[in-house]
């Protein structure tokens, strides 16, 4: 235990840029580590890329087949033995269950690693903790974030989300937008407090940096109005508000919002555009309409009416944007509810925070080509309810 608060001392009293230098040196002083790296998830969710000092960098690791990939994905403890004895031990990086990275340290023999696993684990989690409060003064985690150079509209879209992945007793949330380095307008955005959780998925308009400054004008004037505490169908009347102000209707954006009793599963709606929501329930999955309602920005004062929905204990409800029912395959055949339900099921035993990107990849395979013209975004939502 002394270790461990050895660790945790230095990673609260580190500089931002210096987490893992901090964590490196402890681990070797304290635990005998031979090495100790830190692989950032990319923004594609593709690969694992180290954190280090340009010009000195490792290789990016695989999420998909690497002993660090399987860490990230079943978000437990890999160890990896290796051929001169050696073991090293890849480490979850996630806070609340937002999946942030790996942490792999190497150490001499596997009787060492049997005594601290659990240890490590808990000092991946609060170097997770410390990252998400040093990215507020430093870039060097957002970098390694990145195999590509973003676009600025994705740069801008990116810095709008809350996660990519949340996980609370009641609920577990995954989402994913792609293209994820040249994204047009799309996104999702989330909150939960002790009794609630607010949702939005929203359908951008345009391309490039017009359609993520509408995005934004959008999702910030939502945020304004949720945390003045007005209820959802006021929310979306003071957005239009704000869209409708500044565009005259010219542009305007498609969003459908949610917020859920956490106790009951009782769900307000408000169904503005285009978004759609399929659930599965008892292995069988269904399309969820609603009332259609006006985007917001279309018209000046357009009245919201709010719709009842109620998820039940199992309930897997998956979102998508038009950039996925709509995509046509090179025959012209559209993705369309038939398709996603087959993915849906598909991938019913992963974990929320790895299905959006499963539907994807099929997405991809449909589309047969690798140019996107359109986002897609996929949000995937696990619920539990709240036991008694």
């Amino acid at each position: 235990m002394k270790r461990f608060v050895a660790a945790e001392r230095a990673l609260r009293t580190a500089a931002p840029h210096e987490l893992l230098d901090a964590v490196r040196r402890v681990l070797v002083e304290q635990y005998t580590a031979d090495s100790v790296e830190l692989y950032m998830a990319d923004y594609g969710l593709t690969v694992l890329q180290p954190v280090s000092v340009l010009p000195h960098t490792l290789e990016p690791v695989s999420v998909h087949n690497s002993p660090a990939g399987r860490a990230f994905g079943a978000q437990e403890p890999f160890v990896e033995p290796l051929r001169d004895g050696r073991v090293r031990a890849h480490l979850p990086v996630t806070v609340r269950g937002d999946r942030l990275g790996v942490l792999s340290v190497t150490l001499p023999t596997e009787g060492e690693l049997r005594d601290c696993v659990g240890e490590l684990a808990e000092i991946a989690e609060v170097l997770g903790h410390e990252v998400l409060v040093a990215e507020r003064d430093t870039d060097v985690y957002l970098q390694a974030r990145r195999k590509d150079r973003l676009t600025l509209a994705a740069e801008m879209q990116w810095q709008l989300l809350p996660g990519r992945s949340s996980t609370r007793p009641e609920f577990e949330l995954g989402a994913q937008l792609e293209p994820a380095y040249a994204i047009f307008g799309d996104n999702f955005d989330w909150s939960a407090t002790a009794d609630r959780l607010t949702l939005y998925v929203t359908n951008g308009m345009g391309e490039g940096i017009e359609a993520s400054l509408l995005t934004n004008l959008a999702i910030n004037a939502l945020r304004n109005a949720r945390r003045a505490g007005i209820p959802l169908a006021d929310q979306a009347a003071l957005a239009d508000q704000a869209i409708y102000a500044h565009y005259r209707g010219r542009c305007y954006l498609s969003v459908l919002m949610l917020d859920f009793d956490l106790a009951t599963g009782r769900a307000q709606v408000v169904d503005a555009g285009s978004p759609q929501l399929l659930r599965l329930r008892h292995g069988t999955v269904e399309h969820v309409a609603f009332e259609a309602q006006l985007p917001l920005g279309m018209f000046e004062e357009t009245d919201y009416a709010v719709q009842e929905f109620q998820a039940e204990s199992g309930d897997r409800l998956v979102f998508v944007s038009d950039g996925v029912y709509s995509v046509a395959s090179p025959g012209g055949e559209a993705y369309g509810d038939e398709a996603l339900a087959r993915a849906i099921t598909s991938t019913r035993l992963l974990p929320a925070a790895e299905v959006p990107r499963a539907i994807l990849r099929e997405l991809a395979g449909h589309r047969g080509r690798s140019v996107q013209n359109d986002d897609a975004l996929t949000l995937c939502l696990d619920w539990h309810g709240r036991q008694p």
